[in-house]
């Protein structure tokens, strides 16, 4: 590879660095805010307020950066699938939620790990991205690695009625969908912005979620809710919007395994909050064992041999 090539890749990969760590990190301490808005407003409801927050926003913004017009040149095909990719994130959301009446969050959460692997497998199966041995070999250092994590929450007493099987199922179907937008949407960056498909997206889900939305209760939120469910909503549109742009410099590997940070940059900033003594009804610090500690470093050194393997090959 030449110079020039070089300076392409190592510019590529520094962008898609930084977008997917913005991407990891609002993803990992919006659990957080969310377990703060249980006492006062609805999944359902709260999900509308954030797509209309980041519906209004992404409209502006494209408005002035003048990409509107992309909208006319699409054809058919195009607006199917744009609309496939709006139905497969609010499926995600929606089963997502539903999966916790069946499953405690860490749970839930653990189980959602899959996504990552099936996004980085489908970038092998549609996008014919590379997969060699040693990275074969680090995503499954890394499932061995989250298991250790959360091995303390494998131990479901619920497993008697068979609920959790249930709740297992439906976070699978979530995870799956989640994968599938996440492909299908790298699918239309070559016709059509990021920016542009979550503008779609947040409007789509702005219509389809509206007749199941609750506003009765909304202007008895104070000033402090409000806030929350503002984050929230700031949080989804800088998650999505730099998880798009993530796509557009990194291969669906690489986006893959750096998602499964996602859980640990929850766990230590949910240690945080504990240790500043907020909201203390609601958090408290978890005691690492061994094993929790070692699987943290088999996450992390995982994470890394996914992202330096390619940048060595290219050498």
């Amino acid at each position: 590879m030449g110079l020039g090539g070089n300076r392409l890749a190592g510019t590529n990969f520094k962008l898609g660095l930084l977008f997917i760590l913005i991407a990891v990190s609002s993803w990992g301490i919006l659990p957080i805010a969310l377990k703060l808005t249980s006492e006062f407003i609805d999944p359902v409801s709260l999900t509308w307020l954030r797509f209309l927050v980041a519906f209004l926003v992404s409209l502006l913004l494209q408005k002035m950066a003048g990409n509107l017009e992309q909208f006319k040149s699409l054809g058919s095909r195009q607006w199917c699938s744009l609309l496939l990719v709006a139905l497969l994130l609010i499926i995600n959301y929606v089963s997502f939620v539903q999966s916790l009446d069946y499953l405690a969050p860490g749970s839930a959460q653990l189980s959602f790990q899959t996504a990552p692997f099936l996004l980085a497998f489908g970038g092998v199966l549609f996008f014919k991205e590379k997969l060699g041995a040693l990275q074969l070999m680090c995503f499954a250092t890394l499932a061995l690695g989250m298991l250790l994590f959360f091995h303390p929450l494998l131990n479901l007493p619920q497993t008697v009625s068979g609920d959790v099987w249930l709740g297992v199922m439906i976070i699978q179907f979530s995870a799956i969908s989640w994968s599938c937008y996440a492909l299908l949407q790298r699918s239309l960056l070559s016709h059509i912005t990021p920016g542009n498909i979550l503008l779609f997206v947040y409007g789509f889900g702005l219509l389809a979620m509206s007749p199941f939305t609750d506003f009765s209760h909304l202007p008895s939120l104070d000033y402090s809710d409000w806030l929350v469910v503002m984050f929230c909503a700031v949080n989804t549109l800088v998650a999505y919007g730099c998880f798009a742009q993530s796509m557009k410099y990194w291969p669906t590997i690489q986006v893959g395994a750096m998602i499964a940070l996602t859980p640990l940059i929850s766990f230590l900033a949910t240690e945080v909050v504990a240790a500043m003594g907020w909201w203390p009804n609601h958090f408290t610090a978890a005691s690492l064992d061994l094993l929790a500690i070692l699987g943290i470093l088999l996450v992390v050194a995982s994470v890394f041999g996914v992202q330096l393997l390619p940048m060595y090959r290219r050498r």
